[in-house]
C-alpha cells in the first residue's frame, strides 16, 4: 500500500497522472518510426538541410590582441568597445585584464571586428 506525505489527504481523483497519455505516446512512437525509417533510406519524404564545411572556431585572442584591436583599429574607449560588442563594461576590463576570457560567441564577433572593424560601426 502507497502511504501520502503526512498531512496530506490525496484520493484517485486529485492525484498527479504520472504516466503520458495514450494519444501523446502513439504521436512519439509515430515520430520515432519515421525518424527510423528516415535514417534507414526508406523514407525521403523528410526534409533534410546539408550544409556546406562550416568556418572553424575562432582562435583564442589575448588580453593583448583584445585591446589593441579597441585601442588601435577602432579607436575607442572601454565603454564604446563594450557597446559596441553589446557586452558590459566589466567584461571588456576582464578580458583586457586577463581576468576573463572571452565566449565562443564574444570570440566570433572579435574575429569579425578584427577583420573589418568597420563593420561594428554599421550594425
Amino acid at each position: 500500500m502507497r502511504r501520502e506525505p503526512k498531512g496530506i489527504a490525496m484520493n484517485k481523483r486529485t492525484r498527479k497522472q504520472k504516466h503520458m497519455s495514450d494519444e501523446t505516446f502513439a504521436e512519439l512512437r509515430g515520430a520515432l518510426n519515421e525518424t527510423l525509417q528516415h535514417a534507414r533510406g526508406e523514407k525521403v519524404e523528410l526534409r533534410t538541410t546539408t550544409l556546406p564545411a562550416l568556418p572553424p572556431k575562432p582562435a583564442p585572442m589575448t588580453k593583448t590582441q583584445i585591446a589593441r584591436l579597441r585601442k588601435d583599429k577602432l579607436k575607442v574607449s572601454q565603454a564604446v568597445f563594450a557597446r559596441l560588442l553589446n557586452v558590459n563594461v566589466k567584461t571588456v576590463q576582464g578580458w583586457e585584464q586577463g581576468v576573463r576570457v572571452p565566449s565562443d560567441a564574444a570570440l566570433k564577433l572579435l574575429a569579425i571586428a578584427s577583420k573589418r572593424p568597420e563593420i561594428l560601426l554599421e550594425v
